[in-house]
């Protein structure tokens, strides 16, 4: 026993719709490609080990008697996506930061806060952070 297909009008305009739907998928732009970010370090990582390593260098480093009394301790692998370090009392590490500097988003703008900014040295702190954070690595701001 054989089945046969009978040719009717049903038939022949479900082909065509699926043809039609076939065809018209064919043109379809294929979808969107899904764009990663390349594994890595982000923008704000870079940009803050490039400041924290000027700073490690400038004031610590070089004795800066400014800095004498405190202590640099780096958060740059930091999972909340703000990398930064702090700036705390050498004597009691665990206290609350004097100044703190981070990094965050695509822009990698740079922030700090805390009370050596209003102290007796923040214009110097301000710009030289500043002046890192523009990619110049120098010690001293140029006259």
């Amino acid at each position: 026993m054989s089945a046969t297909v009978r040719d009717t009008p049903v038939l022949r305009r479900s082909l065509l719709v699926l043809a039609a739907a076939i065809g018209i998928a064919g043109c379809q732009s294929k979808q969107p490609e899904v764009i990663l970010t390349p594994p890595g370090k982000s923008a704000a990582l870079r940009k803050m080990e490039r400041v924290a390593l000027a700073a490690h260098s400038c004031w610590f480093a070089s004795k800066d008697p400014v800095f004498k009394a405190y202590r640099m301790s780096n958060e740059l692998g930091s999972f909340s996506g703000r990398p930064r370090f702090l700036i705390v009392p050498a004597k009691n590490m665990e206290s609350r930061p004097l100044l703190v500097v981070q990094s965050e988003g695509a822009a990698a703008r740079v922030e700090a806060f805390g009370p050596l900014l209003d102290g007796e040295h923040g214009k110097r702190i301000s710009a030289d952070l500043n002046r890192w954070a523009a990619g110049d690595p120098s010690c001293a701001a140029k006259a």
